[in-house]
């Protein structure tokens, strides 16, 4: 009878363990059901660490070098299991990881390490600010923090509508990322894009090159276009390379002319935030609070 009562009990526990909550959520390779909940994470993709620390979602695993300063402090106890371009298999099964997350410049390692545990690209759509929102849900879902994604969405929302109002009728901006002395210039529908669709500000250039690298310009074609803002996204400071600072390779006779430079309307992006992190909500809340800050101060242009 004991025996009995010991094998209906493990038939029960085997059930309950089928029988565990299921939540279906959408990726980047469309909808996936996935266990409700997971303990164990590893995260190969920061925008995607960044939105889950903001729902205090801690993984036990990420890549060997975590450069944006936020984000490296709060997995400072987080096992290293490879780089973002080349995940370490055998340091991922060592940890025995419920879910490995990948997305961005991690997203073509996805079979790779599906043969590890259950894996999800959650890379982000073209239409930033809409995808980082669906990310923050889909997570909130996953994990059971529905309360805390929909807090974390509201102030988003907030922080936008705010930065919306300072920006009207504040003239044209050029987005310019440096990487040591070379200038890339971004428009809208680029990576950088989302900040023409969150704000109101003009292309000071339309029609540039939507590549992923931009298009090359130079000093003087900053001249010539003439912007009111220059918004600056410094790659070698987000990805901790030694070597020219943006400011320095900006600064010229001919862009210290233009309307920006002049009137200091020159905004640093966060460059980690802008460059590695951008879409989660950490990041995107730092580069939305700098572009309030510095359009809320500025004139407006008739």
């Amino acid at each position: 009878m004991r025996l009995l009562a010991v094998a209906v009990l493990a038939t029960l526990g085997l059930s309950s363990a089928a029988l565990a909550d299921t939540v279906v959520i959408p990726t980047a390779q469309g909808e996936v059901s996935l266990e409700a909940a997971p303990e164990r994470v590893a995260v190969h993709d920061m925008a995607a660490l960044d939105t889950l620390i903001a729902l205090g979602v801690t993984p036990v695993a990420t890549i060997e070098r975590v450069t944006v300063p936020a984000l490296a402090e709060a997995v400072a106890g987080a096992e290293r299991v490879g780089t973002l371009f080349e995940p370490d298999l055998e340091a991922l099964a060592g940890v025995g990881p419920d879910l490995i997350i990948v997305g961005g410049r991690s997203a073509a390692q996805l079979q790779a390490v599906s043969q590890v545990a259950p894996a999800i690209d959650m890379t982000l759509e073209e239409d930033l600010m809409a995808s980082a929102k669906a990310r923050i849900a889909g997570y909130g879902r996953l994990f059971q923090r529905e309360a805390e994604a929909e807090a974390l969405t509201r102030e988003l929302d907030a922080a936008l509508e705010r930065l919306r109002a300072a920006s009207e009728a504040k003239g044209r901006a050029l987005i310019v990322l440096t990487n040591g002395t070379r200038m890339s210039a971004y428009g809208a529908g680029s990576r950088f894009g989302w900040i023409f669709d969150a704000t109101a500000l003009e292309e000071a250039a339309p029609g540039l090159d939507t590549a992923t690298h931009g298009q090359a310009i130079t000093h003087e074609f900053i001249a010539e276009v003439n912007p009111d803002w220059l918004i600056v996204v410094d790659r070698s400071a987000a990805i901790g390379e030694e070597g020219q600072g943006a400011e320095a390779t900006l600064r010229s006779g001919l862009v210290e002319q233009t309307t920006a430079w002049s009137r200091g309307q020159v905004v640093n992006l966060d460059p980690g935030a802008a460059y590695i992190s951008a879409g989660g909500y950490g990041a995107m809340m730092t580069l939305i609070g700098q572009l309030t800050q510095a359009l809320e101060g500025a004139e407006t242009r008739n």
